[in-house]
């Protein structure tokens, strides 16, 4: 019964994703002052251009 339990795969793909989804928020909370200030300026450059045009 062991054996059979350690061969079983089914649940392996559903625990690499919750990991990669917690690494992820993990990222974006340490970096959201820098994610937030990229984002602005992205967007601010893209509604001054958009100006121009």
């Amino acid at each position: 019964m062991l054996m059979r339990f350690l061969k079983e795969e089914d649940a392996v793909g559903t625990v690499e994703i919750i990991l990669i989804l917690v690494v992820l928020i993990a990222l974006v909370t340490l970096f959201k002052k820098q994610i937030t200030s990229l984002v602005e300026y992205l967007l601010g450059n893209v509604i001054k251009n958009a100006k121009a045009v």
